[in-house]
């Protein structure tokens, strides 16, 4: 990310000063949890894509900040309820929060912080970028629902799919990117065009997600999980509509398991690679990632846009 920290380095030092400060809580039960996040920090995707939005329009500026705060925030909420539904003991390599401290307290930390940070566009009288933010989770509300609609069904099909992750995922990704370029931009349609350029390049992060399930890298979470929780992503939606009849069916049989052995997963798995699943994910993923730079282009080329361009790039060529 050699460009990403020439163009907004000193930013995100100071962003990194300013969330350990938002998401900091003086009681005692909190304190150490809210210390375990802040020293087992993700890759901060969404605040860079915010900063270098913001950057695109003008200097960044406390508004700026403030948008790539709440929605790091917002994600960080996200994960600690998702780690809890998914019954989920590792994150980024580490014990997860409700590993170390259990659910409840982790369930409060994550409706703390959620709301904390809701509160700190009121305070600061940034409704638009509340507004931005209220929306996205609306969405990502929708998308949780449709997908649980759809849990264990095996004729989940693409149009449903990508709704789920339009929900769920990219809408932080469009909202972070439409945020961050309302502080510098003066005219709705740029802050408009970030928002498409983030729902796009959201996209592709979770296509490239989905496939880490069926892949034997080690990507600081638990691999497998979709397989096991029964939930049909991509790779497996484009296989079982594939594949003949036959192998069809026992692929059915096998996901509908509850309890898999190594064995079944590894099937499953060598099957979806056997059918092409992962390249069909793959061209799909550079199809959204090339729509995400073709929006990218349509603004002046200068070290901020390669640096948005070394982004999208590194969502979609990553290891983890």
């Amino acid at each position: 990310m050699h460009l990403t920290s020439k163009v907004i380095g000193t930013e995100i030092s100071l962003f990194e000063q300013k969330f350990a400060e938002a998401i900091h809580s003086n009681l005692p039960l909190l304190q150490p949890m809210t210390g375990y996040l802040i020293s087992n920090k993700g890759k901060q995707i969404r605040p860079v894509f915010s900063l270098l939005c913001a950057k695109m329009g003008g200097e960044v500026n406390e508004r700026s900040y403030l948008a790539a705060i709440v929605v790091e925030m917002l994600h960080t909420a996200s994960l600690l309820h998702d780690d809890i539904i998914d019954e989920s003991m590792e994150r980024r390599g580490k014990p997860s929060v409700n590993a170390v401290w259990n659910n409840k307290p982790a369930l409060f930390l994550g409706d703390i912080i959620s709301l904390q940070a809701l509160l700190l566009t009121l305070t600061n009288k940034e409704h638009n970028i509340l507004r931005i933010y209220a929306t996205a989770i609306g969405h990502i509300i929708d998308g949780e629902i449709l997908q649980l609609r759809h849990t264990f069904r095996v004729n989940l099909n693409e149009s449903i799919y990508f709704k789920i992750i339009t929900g769920k995922t990219s809408a932080f990704f469009a909202a972070a990117c439409e945020a961050g370029a309302s502080t510098t931009f003066t005219d709705e349609i740029s802050v408009q065009a970030f928002h498409r350029f983030g729902k796009t390049a959201g996209i592709a992060f979770q296509l490239k997600d989905d496939m880490f399930d069926y892949g034997n890298s080690d990507v600081g979470k638990p691999v497998r999980n979709d397989i096991k929780d029964r939930k049909v992503t991509l790779p497996l939606i484009y296989t079982l509509n594939s594949v003949n009849r036959k192998l069809r069916n026992e692929l059915i049989k096998l996901i509908k398991l509850k309890d898999k052995t190594p064995e079944m997963i590894s099937f499953i798995i060598e099957e979806v690679r056997k059918a092409g699943g992962l390249q069909y994910t793959t061209d799909k993923m550079l199809r959204y990632r090339d729509d995400a730079m073709a929006i990218l282009h349509s603004f002046p080329g200068n070290d901020i846009r390669l640096a948005l361009e070394e982004q999208v790039r590194y969502i979609t060529d990553r290891e983890f």
